[in-house]
């Protein structure tokens, strides 16, 4: 690196210092290190210390440490697979909005796994985690429509539609504008 790279970067880490600081007391939690949060990429011997901290997490409802969880139980590296445990975490995170969730559960339904198969659960569950950001899921989706019968599609696009309008309802309540008017 040279003499300029190394300025800019400790330049940075001195700005992102309070920002650290803040964190760890209770602030804005996206700058919480990533040491801080949910880990289960562990030494076999921190796995139960680990497992413990992203349970309690999960239980306060922290959305990422529900998705690990999930992942943690459906990859089985550590432990033995348990598809249900990992189908409830996966769940506890989608109802949350969290994409990769929605995507992991959605592609479980897809492929029947831990579940009976059930398109038009994965068609609406690949298509909410592609609005939530998680793109690979359209691809998915995609595959799952190609298995679809037409009625079976009818019913899945009804029902995001029902979503989606319930979710602009909730936003235009929220503080009584359309959810389209422009921001204050």
């Amino acid at each position: 690196m040279n003499r300029t790279g190394r300025a800019l970067s400790l330049g940075c880490l001195l700005l992102l210092q309070p920002l650290l600081a803040l964190a760890q007391a209770g602030g804005n939690s996206l700058l919480i290190p990533a040491m801080g949060r949910c880990t289960l990429n562990t030494q076999p011997q921190d796995l139960a210390q680990a497992l413990a901290a992203c349970q309690k997490a999960s239980d306060e409802g922290d959305a990422q440490a529900q998705y690990e969880l999930g992942e943690f139980y459906y990859e089985g590296k550590n432990a033995p697979r348990d598809l249900n445990q990992a189908l409830s975490y996966f769940e506890k995170a989608s109802l949350q909005g969290h994409a990769q969730a929605q995507f992991k559960l959605g592609s479980m339904f897809f492929h029947g796994e831990g579940v009976p198969a059930n398109n038009v659960q994965a068609y609406i569950l690949l298509k909410m985690a592609a609005v939530n950001g998680a793109e690979e899921a359209l691809d998915t989706a995609d595959e799952v429509t190609e298995k679809m019968p037409r009625e079976e599609l009818e019913v899945a696009t009804q029902v995001l539609g029902q979503i989606f309008r319930k979710y602009l309802m909730e936003l235009q309540s929220v503080d009584g504008r359309t959810p389209f008017a422009p921001l204050p």
